[in-house]
């Protein structure tokens, strides 16, 4: 499998497991998408929803949401499906608490294409809210419990789509109950840090053209 660009994801992935970027980046064999990612997709649905139209009743931002899970859930086995959609309420409604107060977005679904010097292929990606009168961009996260600080692969992610000195970025996380946005420190340092990651999964996929044989040089964590 021939990889054609970088993405924040996989380098995050490969930085975090070089057997799993080997299995789904090589090999091509992806992993099973589990209902929290698929609640992650249905409540930024309904978030931008609400955002786009600002007096837009929250029932209606909720069943945006619910739709969109129902629709990409309907042949999943995971046994958790019911058990996470009854949170979607919650979430879409704490979200839309702590980002109307910026106004409409001006872009969702942003596209970044980044060319650093020394790498051959380009990091792209897509950021979820620009609120350009303020010059922020903002990334929503959903999650089981809030955490304290911004997780180092989500800093690396929004770093990158800093294109400019002057951007605030900012993280968003929802939890069903609480919520928190935290601002982006250091963001020449995480964009520099994903150059690096990147290099170096260049110059991995230079050791051969055979993808047997990175099965031979790497080694899977089966209790991950």
């Amino acid at each position: 499998m021939k990889l054609e660009r970088h993405s924040p994801s996989s380098l995050n992935l490969f930085c975090a497991s070089v057997a799993m970027f080997t299995l789904e980046k090589i090999l091509g064999v992806r992993q099973p998408v589990g209902a929290p990612a698929y609640r992650g997709t249905a409540v930024e649905d309904g978030v931008t929803h609400g955002l786009l139209y600002p007096d837009a009743p929250l029932q209606a931002c909720v069943d945006i949401a619910f739709k969109k899970y129902d629709t990409i859930t309907a042949l999943s086995g995971d046994k958790r499906r019911e058990d996470y959609r009854e949170t979607i309420p919650g979430m879409v409604a704490s979200a839309l608490e702590e980002l109307r107060p910026y106004g409409i977005p001006s872009k969702v679904q942003g596209f970044v294409e980044w060319r650093p010097e020394g790498l051959k292929l380009p990091v792209v990606g897509y950021f979820d809210y620009e609120f350009e009168q303020h010059g922020i961009i903002v990334d929503l996260k959903t999650s089981e419990k809030l955490p304290s600080s911004i997780k180092i692969p989500h800093a690396r992610q929004v770093a990158f789509y800093c294109t400019s000195d002057n951007t605030d970025a900012r993280l968003t996380y929802t939890t069903p109950k609480k919520r928190a946005t935290y601002k982006l420190e250091n963001i020449r340092e995480h964009r520099n840090a994903l150059h690096q990651i990147a290099l170096r999964v260049e110059k991995f996929l230079s050791l051969s053209d055979d993808p047997e044989f990175f099965l031979s040089i790497t080694a899977p964590d089966y209790e991950s």
